[in-house]
């Protein structure tokens, strides 16, 4: 056999092992998948969830469907999600409260870190320290001083035990010696109410829900708590300004179950970086504060142990308990 005959045999034999996994990218998807959004509709993840969908569905020719799976503080949808076969066609929009809940609840039918392959991440979204017009503090240090001259008698607002707004604030308290009462509400829209009513003094929620009430008045922000300032809120000064290594802001992702294969997990991954490129939806996703999270699976599996580690040491030290 001539030389050249024996390399293109010995090329086409090496390729023999990756060409059912190359086949098996390249067919996918060949029908609708479903994205598991672990909340109600309506709020800042259903919305990505969808955003990301349309994007998917555009690029990929099929229906990418997001299914609302809410309760139990995320871990209804995410366990359908577990449970589901490892084929690509059951996605999860994760969230903070995946990091939250390893810490949180005592028992989990699944362990997130192993269970969960991260495809990629979305999106950052600030949380906002603020208060009602009416609370005497302007700024940060005026707060904190205001706080430690009246202990146990500023009221800080959340969602509820556990929320990653709750955890925002006993972090807060951890860094600036403050103490505050903490006032859980069974979701933002009540906790918000009592805000805007100057019922309560404080809360630390996310951006997309703070950020018209911000910009008409009806709250006003103290602080933003990542580690630089918002392009959506400019004029608000950054936490760490005034806490340094401050920070406490939400996350968001896609993620399959495990074993999904990986040139599926790899496709998915390179279908939403495309996505968070696109300038149409960059400025969706800055309108409301949102900041681009592109990256690497592995990228995204660092930040989620990360954030695990991060709330499991506050929810230690505050003796956090789900409500």
């Amino acid at each position: 056999m001539h030389r050249r005959q024996f390399l293109s045999v010995g090329v086409g034999v090496a390729a023999l092992p990756f060409a059912p996994h190359i086949a098996r990218a390249q067919a996918y998807p060949s029908r609708p998948v479903r994205i598991i959004v672990p909340f109600a509709p309506g709020g800042t993840n259903d919305i990505l969830g969808r955003l990301i969908g349309q994007w998917l569905s555009e690029r990929l020719g099929q229906s990418f469907v997001v299914e609302n799976r809410p309760g139990a503080g995320t871990n209804i949808g995410t366990e359908a999600v577990v449970r589901a076969p490892a084929d690509g066609y059951t996605l999860l929009l994760i969230g903070t409260p995946s990091a939250i809940n390893a810490t949180l609840y005592e028992k989990i039918n699944f362990n997130f870190l192993q269970d969960i392959a991260p495809v990629a991440g979305l999106v950052r979204v600030p949380n906002v320290m603020v208060v009602n017009p009416s609370f005497p503090a302007k700024t940060v240090p005026e707060f904190i001083a205001y706080a430690k001259a009246n202990p146990n008698k500023v009221n800080h607002a959340s969602p509820g035990a556990g929320s990653s707004s709750h955890l925002a604030g006993e972090l807060f308290k951890a860094m600036t010696g403050t103490q505050l009462v903490h006032v859980p509400y069974r979701g933002n829209a009540p906790a918000l109410t009592d805000l805007m009513a100057g019922q309560v003094h404080v809360g630390f929620d996310t951006m997309p829900a703070l950020i018209e009430l911000v910009r008409g008045g009806r709250l006003r922000a103290l602080a933003v708590t990542t580690l630089t300032r918002s392009q959506a809120l400019p004029d608000v000064p950054s936490m760490s300004d005034v806490v340094p290594g401050y920070e406490s802001s939400g996350f968001f992702g896609v993620g399959v179950p495990r074993n999904t294969p990986v040139e599926i997990v790899d496709k998915l991954n390179e279908e939403i970086n495309g996505a968070l490129a696109d300038a149409k939806l960059k400025a969706q996703i800055t309108e409301f504060g949102g900041m681009i999270l592109a990256g690497s699976p592995a990228d995204f599996r660092k930040l989620i142990a990360d954030e695990t580690e991060k709330w499991g040491k506050v929810i230690r030290t505050s003796n956090i308990r789900p409500e």
